[in-house]
């Protein structure tokens, strides 16, 4: 284990170690979409949306594909206007559980969309392909200290993931 640490890692009091955090698209069949990006692990998920939305319209544009009309599911941690519009703004319908940042009251003006079921269904795709992600011990633990060799194997690590049906 990389126990003198690495470059792009942080502190991260949810896991209560030193880890990074991944910003990754997947769709139904838990294929991961776009190339992620990783943040040290005391970063904010929310700023990070908007380079990762980037790289997915990118990659839709690149092979061809329309993002119209589809629904983006998110959690909370991605509830902003800025997010919201920007998903708007590519044609796409946004399905972001409200953050409700300690309110004792209901935010005032039009409700959001949301689909509980849905997100439901967002929640046990993206466990379970992190929990994929795990099966993978040198990602479990990061023995890379150089953060674009450890990029190289997550990389090498979602391609398998993608590529289990054609090989199974």
């Amino acid at each position: 284990m990389a126990k003198k640490g690495g470059d792009c890692l942080g502190f991260s009091g949810h896991k209560h170690m030193k880890s990074e955090k991944v910003v990754a698209f997947t769709d139904r069949n838990c294929y991961v979409l776009s190339p992620m990006i990783i943040a040290p692990g005391n970063r904010h998920e929310g700023p990070l949306f908007e380079k990762a939305f980037e790289s997915l319209k990118d990659l839709a544009k690149r092979i061809g594909r329309s993002l119209k009309n589809t629904v983006v599911s998110l959690d909370s941690a991605y509830d902003s206007f800025k997010n919201r519009k920007q998903i708007f703004n590519a044609g796409m319908t946004p399905n972001i559980k409200e953050n409700p940042r300690n309110r004792k009251h209901n935010k005032r003006g039009r409700k959001r969309l949301f689909s509980e079921q849905i997100y439901d269904e967002r929640f046990q795709t993206v466990e379970r392909v992190f929990a994929w992600e795990d099966k993978f011990k040198r990602l479990l633990l990061r023995f890379e200290r150089i953060s674009f060799h450890h990029f190289g194997l997550k990389l090498l690590a979602y391609t398998m993931i993608n590529l289990r049906h054609f090989c199974g």
